[in-house]
């Protein structure tokens, strides 16, 4: 994750918007894996930050690339906190 941050320096602006969605789509994962493991105000937070990477994306991509730096690396910090937490991956979420 981290190495997408640099690459964003060098990248073109629909590359960077491509990366930004990835780390929206790695913050909702984090954000169901936090809910399975009852962390809702984790899941919470990871779910509305997603949300707002995901709305902006454009704009940050565009207009401002080292504001979305350091979002990122905001959101990178999050998720390898939640990973350090709970390192192990849950494989099912089905609830009977």
């Amino acid at each position: 994750m981290e190495q997408n941050i640099e690459i964003m320096k060098n990248a073109s602006v629909s590359e960077r918007e491509e990366i930004i969605v990835d780390f929206a789509r790695w913050l909702e994962t984090t954000s169901q894996d936090a809910l399975v493991y009852g962390e809702g105000r984790f899941a919470l937070m990871s779910a509305n930050l997603a949300q707002a990477i995901r709305a902006n994306a454009d704009d940050l991509a565009r207009d401002t690339p080292e504001t979305a730096a350091r979002l990122l690396q905001q959101a990178c910090a999050m998720i390898s906190q939640f990973k350090a937490t709970y390192p192990y991956r849950v494989l099912s979420r089905s609830i009977h």
